[in-house]
């Protein structure tokens, strides 16, 4: 941004008898890192929202069926760490490095972004956060998930080739709630989800009903196919319902693996609510793309 400079006419005058040498000039910028073995994108959703699309793949064409494709919410704040662990992968021909990861970010140098309220959520905000997000778009998750299973899933297909039954999401904090309505309102969309410290709280009632339809539907069979989870968090949460709202939740989802729910979860040793997602990097990995 340019420089507000202060100057007197004194001032402007000895700059000008100044002897040239002693001129001062600022120093040009450096160029900005660029991570290897990526690329960014824009696509449009139905409303018209550009969001940026980042996008780290292996070197080589795809595999037979395709590559595996992890997406990651929050992709302005979490590609970069998700995308480096690949490229390392792939360095050592270890298997979390054949896949693409696609970071879903949102047009700004911010780390986040106040839309993620209305892609994540399904209603307001709850209390106490009611009064200080009132003027924050809400309520958008259905279409935001229409957006990546149908327009992004297949523009994805089209400059990659993508195995579209090798699908994985990533979700921390309102991401990981939007995981895990993924899980109970369409339950076969992904083959694996990832929630890091969800929210579970923002939409307590709501979550709660998903959550009785979801288990009814593997109880009685007519649900035939969902995605494994895995759910994380940390030990040190700030908001002590999301460490918890994870440990009863995972409790409750133990009784459902005799019904075909695979799941795991982990509580991550000296962790705070912000830090999880970088924990849980390889471990999302290793989960999302391990055979079978």
């Amino acid at each position: 941004m340019p420089r507000l400079l202060a100057t007197s006419a004194l001032a402007l005058c000895l700059l000008a008898a100044a002897p040239a040498v002693h001129a001062q000039t600022a120093p040009l910028a450096a160029p900005g890192y660029v991570l290897p073995d990526t690329e960014t994108w824009e696509l449009k959703s139905a409303d018209g929202y550009p969001y940026q699309i980042f996008v780290s793949k292996p070197d080589g064409p795809a595999p037979e069926g395709g590559w595996p494709v992890l997406l990651v919410l929050d992709g302005n704040a979490m590609f970069a760490g998700f995308a480096e662990t690949r490229r390392m992968h792939e360095y050592m021909k270890a298997d979390p490095g054949k896949t693409i990861i696609v970071g879903v970010g949102y047009k700004t140098d911010k780390a986040y972004d106040i839309r993620r309220i209305r892609d994540f959520t399904g209603g307001p905000p709850p209390p106490p956060w009611d009064v200080s997000l009132a003027k924050a778009p809400y309520g958008g998750w259905d279409p935001f998930l229409d957006f990546l299973t149908g327009p992004l899933r297949s523009e994805l297909d089209r400059r990659y080739t993508i195995n579209r039954d090798r699908q994985a999401l990533f979700g921390h904090s309102l991401g990981g709630l939007f995981a895990i309505h993924t899980m109970f309102t369409r339950p076969s969309a992904f083959h694996a989800l990832i929630a890091a410290s969800p929210s579970l709280f923002w939409h307590d009632q709501e979550m709660q009903q998903e959550e009785r339809a979801f288990a009814a539907g593997l109880q009685s069979g007519k649900t035939i196919r969902v995605a494994r989870l895995m759910v994380v968090w940390g030990e040190r949460e700030e908001t002590i319902l999301e460490r918890w709202d994870a440990e009863a939740f995972v409790r409750r989802m133990d009784p459902l693996s005799a019904h075909g729910l695979r799941a795991r979860h982990e509580a991550y040793d000296d962790e705070v609510h912000i830090t999880v997602p970088a924990r849980a990097v390889t471990s999302t990995l290793r989960f999302a793309f391990a055979w079978p």
